[in-house]
């Protein structure tokens, strides 16, 4: 997906939040966005908004020498998650259709998103699965990733974000079959690192990757050749989130999409409402 026009505002707030978390010195703060504003006019509208996200971490990072702004956050929310984990699993294993519960639930997890909510604005996750869980939307393509579970004895998942990952264990423990399980290289906004996936549980369900790129999505250009080696060879892939999206909406792979359209861009591109859960086919063989 490219980058729109309206995404630049986005990249401000963003840089802004970000240093927020790491400093309340206002003049450094003014350096981040001085930095920023001078690579937007250079940043092409044809990269997508992850490639930005990137660049915008890096200067964070340097003007705050922190490595992980998001930390805090990020085990905020997967101490929370991990407290619906006993009764989403009663839920999924209650459920007539425990697949399509478990795949809802995963998609609901996707709300915890700080590149595209403030840190100030609290997510109400049990609002969030109720609401999700009754939800309905014009792109579901539920039969057709039932039909590539039955021939697919192997699954590479693409995480997002932190505290969504306990989301995507339910799903992964539902999906039986064996799953490789993808995490962003180094610490960024608050997508998923091996330590989250370790505080999660996954490495006991499934074989946890690093995807070697520090992106928050999945730059092909920038992934290490372990991961491209399972991409290239994967018989189905589960995509989560808006920036796995961003990045991977053009490539021609069989990739099913798991997300919460969660700014107007987004939906535009998707051919959705914002807030609409999605289960996208990309592209079958």
């Amino acid at each position: 997906m490219k980058t729109y026009l309206d995404c630049i505002s986005c990249f401000f707030r963003q840089g802004l939040d970000a240093a927020r978390m790491t400093t309340e010195d206002e003049k450094i703060q003014k350096k981040i966005l001085d930095e920023i504003a001078m690579i937007v006019p250079k940043f092409p509208l044809n990269s997508t908004p992850p490639e930005m996200g990137r660049i915008i971490h890096k200067i964070v990072c340097k003007f705050t020498n922190s490595s992980d702004p998001y930390k805090k956050v990020k085990d905020k929310y997967n101490k929370e998650a991990l407290k619906f984990y006993p009764e989403l699993k009663k839920k999924t294993r209650e459920a007539k259709d425990p697949l399509l519960v478990a795949i809802k639930i995963a998609i609901a997890g996707n709300v915890i998103d700080f590149g595209v909510n403030e840190v100030k604005n609290k997510i109400d996750i049990e609002k969030e699965l109720k609401n999700t869980l009754k939800q309905d939307s014009a792109i579901f393509d539920y039969d057709k990733l039932k039909n590539f579970l039955e021939k697919t004895e192997e699954i590479l998942y693409l995480g997002d974000n932190a505290g969504e990952i306990v989301f995507d264990r339910i799903l992964i423990e539902e999906l039986q079959k064996k799953v490789i399980y993808v995490v962003r290289e180094k610490p960024i906004i608050n997508d998923v690192t091996i330590e989250d996936a370790l505080f999660a549980g996954i490495d006991k369900i499934a074989k946890v990757i690093s995807s070697g790129c520090d992106a928050p999505g999945t730059i092909l250009r920038y992934c290490s050749k372990e991961f491209l080696n399972h991409y290239y060879k994967a018989e189905l892939i589960i995509s989560k989130g808006q920036g796995n999206y961003e990045t991977l909406s053009e490539e021609k792979r069989p990739i099913f999409f798991l997300l919460k359209a969660k700014c107007p861009i987004i939906a535009k591109d998707l051919g959705c409402r914002v807030r609409d859960i999605i289960l996208k086919t990309q592209s079958l063989k």
